[in-house]
């Protein structure tokens, strides 16, 4: 069945919420960054926002197609990967909000039996999402976890709180949701995947999504059961890998499902206020019979101290 909320991401409000207080970016000192990623410059233009297709998330405000423009930037080629996430942390001593609360999200098939048995939490909605003690970014599926092998994947149980901090840091910002889209699409126009319409022209797969019976069951035809590296996949027209499939990617923006609230049409910067943050993109949990948000169009939204084991995000830099 489709259309289900929170198919692939949970919310720290759907649980009962730890006492201790989040950490911010506020009063953070901002230092030079060490690291040098890898840029694309995106050209800006004028490009058709959101679908009409017959299987869009009509719930999820997908709809109109509407006209935007945006001006040219700079965006990170690929999602931030682990091992830039530890320089961030090792030049800063940052701790993420999935550090302080003490807990993050997990996949149910990811943990280990040990680590299963102290489980007492789940959101009722979506049981798949284990609250997991001691799950952080650098111990994914909890203490017993570690990132030692996976140093060239995207960082995940990132909050939007730690990745607007990370940004900062970095000299960067988020992007708007609609440079987000627009870098998606590659230079397509109203194409359903970063590379046309076809989820796997001549039977090879190009983006890293679930095969099988969700969430029973992951056959693993691309390749991954979880995240995958970087530049697994061929990048789009722009040189960018994985817009879509992996992990879910922050973008700036307030979420709201009422286009005309998002901004004007020109460099459209969001919704005013609002309770959740806009998320694109999609992720190795997505599949067709239940969450099909792997799509350029598609997108969601999550609380800004929300961490799961699929929420990533990569930064833009503007052009001065």
């Amino acid at each position: 069945m489709k259309d289900k909320p929170g198919c692939c991401a949970a919310t720290r409000n759907s649980v009962q919420e730890s006492t201790k207080a989040p950490t911010t970016s506020e009063g953070m000192t901002q230092a030079d960054p060490v690291i040098d990623k890898e840029m694309v410059k995106i050209d800006g233009g004028t490009f058709r926002m959101g679908t009409t297709d017959r299987d869009a998330n009509k719930l999820d405000g997908e709809t109109p197609i509407h006209e935007v423009t945006v001006d040219s930037y700079y965006m990170d080629r690929t999602a931030v990967t682990n091992k830039e996430f530890n320089q961030f942390v090792q030049a800063t001593g940052y701790k993420t909000e999935a550090e302080d609360y003490g807990w993050s999200f997990v996949f149910y098939l990811f943990i280990s039996e040990a680590t299963a048995k102290k489980v007492k939490q789940y959101p009722p909605q979506t049981p798949w999402w284990f609250v997991v003690e001691g799950a952080t970014w650098k111990t994914p599926e909890g203490s017993d976890s570690t990132i030692e092998d996976r140093m060239d994947h995207p960082v995940v149980h990132i909050s939007w709180n730690d990745a607007a901090a990370y940004a900062k840091w970095a000299c960067k910002r988020l992007p708007t949701e609609a440079e987000w889209e627009f870098a998606a699409r590659g230079g397509l126009n109203q194409k359903r995947y970063p590379w046309g319409d076809g989820l796997t022209p001549n039977g090879e797969h190009q983006c890293n999504i679930w095969q099988g019976e969700f969430p029973k069951r992951n056959d693993q035809l691309d390749g991954y059961v979880g995240t995958a590296p970087v530049t697994a996949f061929k990048p789009n027209g722009y040189g960018l890998y994985n817009m879509v499939g992996n992990v879910w990617e922050w973008c700036g923006d307030w979420f709201t499902t009422n286009f005309e609230l998002r901004g004007s049409s020109t460099n459209p910067k969001g919704a005013k206020s609002g309770s959740n943050r806009v998320m694109r993109g999609g992720s190795y949990l997505c599949h067709d019979s239940y969450c099909n948000r792997y799509r350029v169009a598609a997108r969601t939204s999550n609380t800004p101290d929300s961490s799961t084991g699929n929420i990533g995000f990569r930064c833009v830099k503007d052009i001065y």
